[in-house]
């Protein structure tokens, strides 16, 4: 059964940093494109990062880029998300995803990357304060 727990969430201020971590268990991480999204309250979910399986490569929301980075321990099957410099906005419950079982085999783009992201964890709550 897929399952993927996130962890790592908390209070913070802005300008600080944080590490969400997402477990996975189920399935083998390295053969998925793996993302991380967020939700803040009253807004629509938002993808911030997703790594391809292909070629390792990154993308980043406008919003989070030079600020997050997104990155993969094959060893353990756990993807993170190192946060610095946080702001007040990026105040949301963060949720780790994946396209399994559908293997992609090449990602060109952001779309490419983020396409068929089917199973979410619950999610960790990020706060931010001024």
């Amino acid at each position: 059964q897929v399952q993927l727990v996130e962890s790592g969430g908390g209070l913070v201020q802005a300008g600080g940093s944080l590490r969400l971590s997402c477990a996975a268990t189920g399935f083998t991480t390295r053969y998925y494109a793996m993302a991380w999204f967020r939700q803040a309250p009253g807004k629509a979910r938002e993808g911030i990062s997703c790594i391809s399986n292909t070629d390792g490569r990154a993308y980043y929301a406008d919003s989070v880029k030079g600020r997050f980075t997104i990155s993969r321990d094959n060893a353990q099957n756990t993807v993170y998300l190192e946060m610095h410099n946080v702001y007040p906005e990026d105040s949301a419950t963060y949720y780790c995803a994946t396209d399994h079982p559908h293997i992609k085999v090449a990602i060109a783009s952001p779309t490419d990357c983020y396409y068929d992201m089917g199973h979410y964890g619950k999610g960790t709550l990020v706060t931010v304060s001024s």
